[in-house]
């Protein structure tokens, strides 16, 4: 549940491509705000910006005009080495393709990031185990990701992401390679965090059925917010 505490504020954010003729606005003048704690689900056809809104959350696009504030700190004032921080440290990613190493154990996978924090082995260890408990996978550490379902092997994802314990989750297409059960168990993994653990969401889809798992629904179209209400789990 949200705190109310403003975690994402995007103000005037634009983003093009382009120039002249050519140009693109991929973004045109958004304002957004996502509070601590809450479970976003962003939607839009193809090209609507959705995805562009998402890399500049992620400190993975910088926006041509506006400003993006994370948590009281504007990040257009960070150089790159502080955004890397940024994203290291406050964010952890989801992505539709797991993008876990085939040769290595769903403990190493999800240790991988710790690795880069400079963490202690042992500390390392304890925290991707804890992480692997939290997503139900505690006696499947051993386990490569070839001895996994797709399901589970989202699961170790959001396990790597959860063990460098970041304050935003941001899921790309969660669930887009996965069936309509796994992907039912995937949404209530993250509902769960989000209720439970009081983790911030933001979550990108072109899935209604998944989107209804949020509190909150805002919808792109022609790089604008089209829309911005709450969903009937926020009602409910």
């Amino acid at each position: 549940m949200s705190d109310g505490a403003p975690q994402i504020q995007l103000r005037g954010i634009c983003r093009y491509y382009g120039a002249g003729e050519t140009e693109v606005r991929a973004l045109d003048d958004v304002d957004l705000t996502i509070r601590s704690g809450e479970f976003v689900a962003i939607m839009g056809p193809s090209g609507s910006g959705k995805s562009t809104a998402m890399n500049v959350i992620g400190c993975l696009d910088t926006p041509t005009a506006g400003s993006y504030h994370f948590e009281g700190v504007e990040v257009g004032d960070l150089d790159q080495d502080q955004r890397a921080l940024l994203r290291r440290h406050y964010l952890g990613f989801v992505f539709q393709g797991y993008n876990l190493l085939a040769r290595s154990t769903a403990l190493e996978n999800v240790e991988l990031p710790l690795i880069y924090k400079g963490m202690a082995r042992d500390e390392r260890i304890a925290r991707a185990r804890e992480a692997l408990s939290r997503v139900g996978l505690a006696d499947r550490w051993h386990h490569d990701p070839s001895e996994l379902s797709g399901g589970q092997q989202q699961r170790v994802a959001i396990a790597r992401a959860l063990a460098g314990r970041p304050d935003v989750l941001l899921a790309d297409e969660p669930t887009g390679n996965l069936d309509s059960a796994k992907s039912r168990e995937i949404m209530e993994l993250l509902s769960d965090l989000n209720r439970q653990d009081g983790l911030t969401i933001v979550m990108v889809t072109h899935e209604e059925d998944m989107a209804a798992y949020a509190g909150r629904l805002v919808t792109f179209l022609d790089g604008r917010i089209a829309s911005d209400a709450p969903t009937r789990r926020a009602g409910g």
